[in-house]
């Protein structure tokens, strides 16, 4: 039961078993695929419904950057040595000196996400065009494991998400595959959310969509006559700065709305980054669960707010637009709680309500970005293993300090969650920058061998003990 997967390498060729098998292929899983690439000899799979990688693809803007330096790239705070780092990257397509010059530790976002596709490409455990659809626990008389069933995608159609759907668009059923893995690691990701207020009474909704969408509906946002962005994080500042620069060219009206108490920045001193470490994130999840869900309804400021120098480029871009005694059709209005929406005269009406002034108001547009965050879900595909699995009393995931699955009867065969799990281990879950040390711990337990990692990272200390 105990056995490391080195040591039972031989028997999983022989009956077709796999160490683990990797659900989703976005940043996290694809620094673990690196990883077991370069560090282990384990027998892995990694299993992605896209027809190729691709991050972010809709936010990918001109101008944009990571919020985190380079150092958070797939491999490099796990392994500097790594040749799927970013400096590799660089040296190979002889941009080593070009970055020298820039001077700047934060990335293009477009590059980043190149930079992924070009480590996806190199490794032959990553196979795209592949959905999974039931997991199952087999108990064999000498073996336990999953079964993973997949299918074959094709991406008849690739317009962008418009909200919960994420991935291909339309998927065509091809034949079906099975594999048996002893573990699973779970790395599908977040899917777009839009709020039930702002979704359509009665309409097609064409005009609704969401910012991650936003790069495959410019062209429909130009030949609008009024465009208005819900949401107050560095999406929607984003998509606001981008159409501002426009709106002279195609003279639609721009109004900006959110809940929030204003256009905040996030907090981004050097103490306060140190939150989005692996001692926080260990401090984090050893206390009470009630504990750390008050904590997270307290620390948005930490991660949901705008970077400094969007809101400094938004504001010289105002002050720009309005000197000289020019009028710019815009409005920034927060503090706005939108109650319900419906179509009104070929347009979108929102209802909304000031929340400080208790006042109602309406407000007419054409288009609707939705600005509104992620959410994780439970994917359909873990219907076949729920009833074993120990959730929580919010139904949500239990995890381990190892990432692990909480299950209600212990088997050797285990579930690991990337990302997914910010109830369990806080604000640096879904950070960039985290999850070189998350695939340290997966390696280890995967692997049955201990891998020496620093015992602290940070110079503060965060509880007594």
């Amino acid at each position: 039961m105990n056995a490391s997967i080195h040591e039972k390498r031989e028997e999983s060729k022989e009956c077709n078993l796999l160490d683990v098998i990797g659900i989703g292929i976005g940043p996290f899983n694809l620094g673990l695929a690196a990883l077991l690439d370069t560090k282990t000899n384990v027998n892995a799979l990694f299993l992605e419904q896209k027809t190729s990688f691709s991050w972010h693809e809709g936010m990918l803007l001109k101008g944009t950057t990571l919020q985190v330096p380079f150092f958070a790239d797939l491999v490099t705070m796990a392994d500097p040595t790594s040749p799927y780092s970013y400096l590799n990257y660089l040296h190979v397509h002889n941009r080593l000196y070009h970055f020298y010059f820039l001077e700047k530790f934060l990335i293009p976002r477009a590059e980043y996400n190149h930079y992924c596709k070009w480590v996806a490409d190199q490794l032959d455990s990553c196979q795209f065009g592949q959905q999974v659809i039931d997991i199952r626990w087999i108990e064999g008389e000498q073996d336990t494991c999953y079964e993973v069933t997949v299918k074959g995608t094709a991406a008849d159609d690739q317009s962008p998400p418009t909200g919960e759907r994420t991935g291909t668009a339309s998927v065509s059923p091809v034949e079906q595959r099975t594999y048996r893995t002893r573990h699973i690691v779970l790395g599908v990701g977040s899917t777009p959310h839009i709020p039930e207020a702002l979704l359509s009474a009665g309409g097609d909704g064409a005009g609704i969509f969401h910012s991650s969408a936003f790069m495959h509906r410019q062209q429909s946002c130009r030949q609008a006559e009024s465009i208005t962005v819900v949401g107050s994080g560095q999406s929607a500042a984003e998509v606001y700065l981008q159409l501002l620069s426009e709106q002279s060219d195609y003279g639609y009206r721009l109004d900006w709305l959110t809940r929030s108490k204003g256009f905040l920045p996030m907090e981004y001193s050097k103490l306060g980054l140190e939150h989005f470490s692996p001692d926080y994130m260990q401090y984090f999840h050893r206390l009470p669960q009630q504990v750390k869900d008050d904590l997270l309804s307290k620390q948005d400021f930490m991660y949901k707010g705008i970077s400094s120098k969007t809101i400094a480029d938004i504001y010289d871009l105002l002050y720009e637009l309005t000197a000289c005694g020019q009028q710019v059709p815009t409005r920034l209005l927060s503090n706005i709680e939108i109650t319900h929406m419906e179509p009104h005269a070929g347009r979108y009406r929102l209802y909304g309500f000031h929340r400080e002034q208790e006042a109602r108001f309406t407000h007419d547009t054409d288009i609707i970005i939705c600005a509104t965050g992620y959410r994780h879900g439970i994917p359909d595909f873990m219907e076949g293993i729920r009833a074993q699995i120990d959730w929580d009393s919010q139904s949500r995931y239990q995890l381990d300090a190892s990432f692990r699955l909480q299950m209600k009867n212990d088997i050797p065969n285990r579930i690991f969650v990337q990302n997914g799990a910010l109830h369990s281990f806080g604000i640096g879950t879904p950070d960039l920058g985290l999850g070189c040390y998350r695939n340290l711990v997966l390696l280890e337990a995967i692997t049955g061998q201990a891998i020496q990692r620093p015992e602290r990272h940070v110079f503060q200390q965060f509880g007594l003990s």
